[in-house]
């Protein structure tokens, strides 16, 4: 095994540092991690344990024991931002955020330049005190709703949603899981740059208010003109989706096999292709049938199914084809009984990496699935089987209170406001006052913020703003994992001298540019990893070598820290990059390349902003 000992670059500047064995282990984890979160063959849970238990077995080369491994469960970023995220679901529990939408909306009305207005303005600053992925979520089908009632396509108005919510969080240390965790390491870190500390409640909201008004003047006055609408106004789901294509109508004739049979008995006899969504019999129509459900001669079986699967129906014993059109327009009506709606997939859904079997979601969700739109295109054939990933849009129809209960959820986002919400509005005032404390005691700096996060969660819970089991479903857990397996990895980029290592090479290749250039540099370097891997992951891999390259030229460390902070939390090239991202995708209609039409101009009008204001405010 080899020794590398990682001194600052700023002490040995000429110095080359040696090549290691250590370093080369390092750096091939890294290369791991990197393919794992690009390809997505793993969820991203599972990949963080994969780099724990990666980095433990290679602990001659790594120098991260068991129990170094495992010390992002009990880190202070990782437990804060679990605080933080159990904070935001109370403060959703009361329905204030909505609210605040809704209040937006009736000023809207049917003009565009003031739905925008009132999209950014609801949520940026909203996601200055809120993590803003539940803030989105909250958000989706309020703006939709906006939307429809405009006459205006969601297309415009839903990206913006998103965009506004990452800026946002950039106007406090708590808007972001990233913030969190960029303030852990840079404190790590001040050992060897005396220039570093563990960032204040408000260090960088002066930055981050230009940043907002930067990005809101964008997304008002420019960004719309680059978003086709994708999305008709008040779209017509059926057509949007193709369903009519799908849908046939089958009556059970007299002295079918299938009279006195149940749901799961006509599936079987029809086919598993074939799944049957609405049972009508007489003027009674059942939506979402339970597999239990019995069948009557003369029931008429409203089904799903792929156009090959037609012949089969026609040939099936007991049953007859008795209609076509009339059947989407039968599923597109909206009564009591059952409403069409966009659930979207979330971020710590159980149905992530699952294959779509309509049956079971039916009797799991109450819900009959109609169509999937995956990665912004609809899937018209075979459904059955497909396996769902976060920001997959799943058309259904279910009765009201279904889609009031699923909305509660953590599994999906309702992309349309529930017809019947139930929110604790009373306990809104307590809610916030609560989560005033919490900023208080932080700012004020009379407790962490750790410690004054977790007296937030448990008075959330002793004044009943949440239950007891509330707080699991709160907790966006694949984020809390990525935070305990990123964290060791980048300790071992410290301890190794891999990121020393790193940061010599960016030296060595820019160093003769203008230190302000080079801060640039990190900030677009940093806006493009994080469009491959999470924002998380591209913080912790890039402030160490951001750090040490900051003082092998001779300048400020905190600049290059906060720049790297800023890139990774305002990802806007793609879908992938952050999470809020993906929860637009689908309701949108989006498709890859309106991120990066929309995007790129922020991304590069925002860089230029953010390198300057951070030599205004702190200088490089």
């Amino acid at each position: 095994m080899s020794v590398s000992v990682c001194l600052p670059l700023v002490q040995e500047p000429a110095m080359q540092p040696e090549l290691t064995t250590d370093i080369l282990v390092v750096l091939g984890v890294v290369a791991l991690a990197l393919v794992l979160f690009l390809t997505e063959r793993l969820p991203i849970d599972v990949t963080a344990i994969l780099l724990i238990v990666v980095l433990v077995v290679l602990e001659p080369w790594t120098g991260i024991d068991s129990s170094t491994g495992i010390s992002g469960f009990a880190n202070d970023a990782t437990i804060t931002v679990l605080a933080m995220l159990i904070l935001s679901g109370g403060i959703s529990r009361t329905g204030l955020v909505q609210e605040l939408g809704r209040r937006m909306a009736a000023y809207a009305g049917t003009s565009l330049r003031k739905q925008l207005f009132a999209t950014v303005l609801a949520t940026s600053p909203v996601s200055g005190f809120l993590n803003n992925t539940p803030v989105v979520a909250l958000l989706v089908p309020v703006v939709t709703d906006v939307a429809n009632r405009g006459n205006t396509s969601p297309s415009k108005l839903l990206i913006p949603l998103s965009y506004a919510s990452q800026v946002g969080g950039m106007l406090t240390l708590i808007g972001t899981s990233t913030n969190i965790l960029a303030s852990d390491i840079s404190a790590r870190l001040g050992a060897d740059y005396p220039e570093l500390h563990r960032f204040s409640m408000f260090e960088f909201t002066g930055l981050g208010a230009i940043v907002v008004l930067v990005g809101a003047l964008y997304l008002i006055f420019v960004g719309h003109y680059l978003l086709p609408e994708r999305v008709p106004a008040r779209a017509d789901y059926v057509e949007e989706y193709a369903v009519g294509d799908y849908i046939a109508d089958v009556a059970v004739v007299p002295g079918s096999p299938l009279a006195g049979g149940t749901i799961r008995d006509a599936t079987a006899a029809l086919g598993p292709e074939v799944d049957v969504v609405q049972v009508v019999r007489d003027e009674d129509r059942s939506v979402a049938p339970r597999q239990e459900t019995r069948l009557e001669a003369g029931d008429v079986l409203v089904v799903r199914t792929d156009r090959d699967a037609f012949t089969t129906l026609e040939d099936a014993e007991g049953v007859e084809l008795v209609g076509d059109p009339q059947s989407a327009a039968e599923i597109s009506a909206a009564d009591s009984q059952g409403l069409l709606a966009e659930l979207v997939v979330s971020l710590d859904s159980r149905l992530v990496g699952e294959r779509l079997d309509p049956e079971r979601f039916r009797e799991e969700f109450n819900a009959a699935v109609l169509g999937l739109r995956h990665r912004g295109t609809v899937v018209g054939e075979r459904l059955v089987g497909r396996r769902l990933d976060v920001g997959d849009t799943l058309l259904v129809q279910a009765p009201p209170d279904t889609l009031d209960r699923l909305s509660r959820g953590n599994d999906v986002i309702v992309a349309r406001e529930p017809p019947r919400p139930e929110y604790r509005s009373d306990k809104a005032p307590i809610a916030v006052a609560i989560m005033i404390g919490v900023v208080a005691v932080a700012a004020l700096e009379v407790y962490p913020i750790l410690l004054s996060a977790l007296a937030g969660v448990v008075a959330m819970v002793v004044t009943g703003v949440l239950d007891p089991n509330e707080l699991y479903d709160a907790v966006e857990w694949d984020i809390i994992f990525l935070l305990a397996g990123v964290i060791p990895l980048g300790i071992a980029l410290e301890r190794t001298g891999a990121a020393a290592y790193l940061a010599f090479l960016v030296v060595q290749t820019a160093g003769f540019l203008p230190p302000l250039v080079v801060l640039w540099l990190f900030y677009i370097v940093t806006g493009l990893i994080t469009e491959v891997i999470s924002n998380n992951a591209s913080v912790v891999l890039l402030i160490p070598v951001a750090a040490a390259a900051a003082a092998g030229i001779g300048a400020n460390p905190f600049a290059f820290v906060l720049a790297v902070t800023f890139a990774a939390s305002t990802a806007f090239l793609g879908p992938i990059g952050y999470q809020t991202n993906l929860f637009v995708y689908g309701p949108g209609g989006y498709r890859f390349s309106d991120y990066f039409r929309i995007g790129a101009p922020l991304q590069l009008l925002l860089s230029v902003v953010t390198v300057l204001g951070i030599e205004f405010f702190w200088g490089v």
